[in-house]
This record gives structure tokens, sequence and C-alpha cells, in this order.
């Protein structure tokens, strides 16, 4: 009985605040691009005013994060040094920089009865992000969605706590000194699982919730939610190096794609090689992966390519094969063909990002049609699924399902339309 009692005050608690979420939301529909740009500035600016504070705050959680065991990765994650507080600045102002996203005018026409159409971009309203470790998401997903028109309502982990509450709280002190409310950016007490499971469930308080972090809270999101929600960030990401491939180009390629940032979703998890050079390339490989600290995972022929290099490689499962790893371990394989590349990964991918290397073109494009994923790279790592790195200057995360948005989410794609009918006293017959 204890335990639904608190579920019931969790629910009550989400629920007003993002009532209170939507009511302030009023402030940001009605300013103007420049307006809402001039907040996210003075959001950037109170950040970097207040460094010692936030690195106080944050020091606190490492301590402990540390006591408490978390690897070393999580302890990196969770890590805010001065760069890094400096950066979130300005990933504000580079946000606030932007083009404004509400008001396009997406498409128009006049109909026969001189009715004219017009359908334009608007906010989705109170959207829920449930993030872990990392307190630079709490910046990140709240300039972009205020950018955006829309009001953040933030469930980040307890790892992060004292850091994520004067995050916000300097935001809010910033927002204080425009003419956007404060309360347009709430946070979700993290020290219990129920306000999570409550925030999922605020269906008609919330209108949108997206989940940023690993595989195991992706999926608990999407399957408890009855909020609409957007999946992100699971990567199972392959590179598969064609028999027509440059293998001077693919090494780099290789490398990049799996060491440059092991823990992020668009790093690759598994190497596929065609048959026909595997002689030439797995060598190759094999020792720049061992040399770049790699443990490996490896079929028959690769497990036997790295023995007679005297490299150690664990023989993989059909666990490893679907394993988003997010450290330097990584699967070797070999294929047939572009079909059998493209079949494995139909089974054993996520749907994110897939990277072929070859110069044959009409394999490229096979590669492309097959591949059913957000982004397909031809000749370049898989790190470059990234708002940044393509151009979007920012991103909430990156969505792998098929309605709505798919591929980096930037302003665009937190806004949702309207259709604006004018007439000239029409009446339906």
């Amino acid at each position: 009985m204890p335990s639904k009692i608190i579920v019931m005050d969790a629910q009550a608690l989400v629920n007003q605040l993002a009532d209170q979420a939507r009511i302030a939301a009023r402030t940001l529909t009605v300013a103007s691009g420049a307006e809402r740009a001039a907040a996210l500035n003075t959001i950037a600016d109170e950040i970097e005013a207040r460094t010692f504070e936030i690195q106080e705050a944050n020091q606190s959680d490492m301590e402990r994060g540390k006591r408490d065991g978390l690897n070393s990765q999580l302890l990196d994650r969770l890590l805010l040094n001065e760069a890094r507080i400096k950066g979130i600045a300005n990933g504000a102002r580079q946000v606030a920089a932007l083009p404004d996203p509400l008001g396009q005018t997406l498409r128009e026409r006049t109909l026969p009865n001189g009715l004219h159409l017009r359908q334009i971009s608007v906010p989705f309203g109170v959207i829920g992000m449930v993030y872990e470790a990392r307190p630079n998401v709490t910046v990140d997903a709240a300039v972009i969605l205020l950018m955006s028109g829309n009001a953040a309502l933030l469930r980040g982990s307890s790892s992060a706590e004292s850091s994520n509450q004067i995050l916000v709280k300097v935001m809010r002190d910033a927002l204080s000194k425009t003419k956007i409310s404060p309360d347009v950016i709430q946070l979700i007490p993290s020290n219990d699982r129920s306000t999570t499971t409550a925030l999922l469930k605020a269906r008609g308080h919330v209108d949108l919730v997206i989940p940023r972090g690993s595989a195991n809270l992706i999926r608990m999101v999407v399957d408890e939610a009855t909020v609409p929600t957007i999946e992100t960030g699971a990567g199972v990401c392959h590179v598969y190096v064609d028999k027509d491939a440059d293998l001077v180009k693919a090494i780099p390629i290789l490398i990049n794609s799996k060491t440059h940032r092991p823990s992020v979703c668009n790093a690759a998890e598994t190497l596929l090689v065609h048959r026909e050079i595997s002689a030439e390339f797995l060598p190759m490989a094999l020792k720049a992966l061992n040399e770049s600290g790699v443990v490996l995972h490896a079929d028959a022929e690769a497990a036997k390519a790295a023995e007679l290099l005297g490299i150690r490689a664990q023989a993989a499962t059909a666990a490893d094969w679907a394993t988003e790893y997010g450290v330097l371990e990584m699967n070797v394989g070999v294929v047939d063909s572009v079909e059998e590349a493209s079949a494995h990964i139909a089974k054993y991918g996520t749907n994110h990002t897939e990277s072929i290397v070859t110069e044959n073109k009409e394999t490229a494009e096979k590669f492309v049609k097959l591949s059913d994923c957000a982004a397909v790279m031809i000749n370049a790592s898989t790190r470059f699924t990234d708002g940044e790195q393509m151009g979007f200057g920012a991103e909430i995360g990156i969505s792998n399902q098929k309605l709505h948005a798919r591929g980096p989410m930037g302003l665009e794609q937190m806004t949702t339309t309207t259709w604006v009918v004018t007439g000239d006293g029409q009446i339906r017959a």
C-alpha cells in the first residue's frame, strides 16, 4: 500500500509540474524568435558567470559516483569541468543563432471556393526528457526546446542530481531577467523511479517524451509510456568493407568509427568484410584495431586471421552481434556479398547508422536501398550521424524510428504543424 501512495503522489507532482510548464509556455509562443534567442544568450551568460557554483555541485555528484562504484566512462560523462561548462554555454549560443523554426509556412494554396490555406510550424507544447548521467543534456535539451517554443520537463538520473539541480536553477534565474517565464523549465525529482513512471503516464499533461541514454532506458520508455514517444539512440552500427573498397580509405574509416568516441550511439560495433578481400584486409584491420586497444569478438574466419597474427579474439556469439558495447570492443565477421552483409545488419542492427566502404557506385546504391536505417554512410565514418556534423547546428537526440522524425533531431523536428484557413464569409453547403 505505501508504494501505491508514492506512485500516486509522484503522478500528481509530475502532472502539476507539466501543467505549470504549459501555462508558462504561453510566454514562449507569443515571444518572437529574437526574444527566444536573447533568452538563450542570457542563459549562456549566466552559466559562464556561475561556473564555480556549477562545479561545486558537480563535484558532489562525482564524489558520490565514486563511492557508488560508477565506472570510469560514466564518471567521465558526469564530469563538468571549466572547459565543458564553457562548451555548454557556447552550445546555447549556437542554438540561439539558428533560424527560428516557428511560424514557417510549409505549404500554401487557395481553394476554388476562395479559402486560403497555410500549413505553419508550431511547438508541440510540453516535452518530457528522460536521460542518464550526462548533466550537459539538461542544458542542451532545455535550450533546444525553448528555441522551438516548447516547455521542458526534465527527468535526469539520480547520479547527476546535484548538477541538474544547479543547472536548472541557473537557467531559471536567467529567464527571470527576460520576458519568458522561468516555469517553462521544470526539473522532475530523480530520487525515486516512480517519477519516471509518472512522466511516462502523464498523457494529457505531457505532449511528447524523448528518452536519451542506454538501450535499456530507451526500451523501458517506449514499452511503458502512454505519452507519445520518439525512440532515440540505441546504436548497433556496422562498417561493411566491400570487395571493391579502397583499403587505404577503409582503415581510417574503421578506426574512427570504433575508437573516436566508443561510448556514443553512432560508434560502430561490428566490422563486416567481403570474403574476396578478407585475406588481404583482415590482417590490416585486426592489427589496427588491436593497436587501438579494441577487444575483438570474431567469427571463425576472422578468429583464424587473428590467431595467425598472435592477436586474441573471442568467438562471437549471437548476443555479441546484437550488443551495443559502448566501449573498445568490436565484432568482426566475413560475408560473401553486399546482400549477406545487409541481411546480417537487418538481423542484428538497430536502424541507426550503417557505413559501406566501396568504390563501386552500384554496390553502394544497393547497400543504401537494403539499409533500413536513419543514416547511411558511403566511404565515411559512422560518427558523422550527428546534428552539428550534419549542419543542423544542434540536436536533442538521434531518432531511429520512422514516424515524425528520423535521424538527428534539431529545432525543426521539435515542431508540429497547424493549418491556418482564411476565408471571407464562406460557409459549407
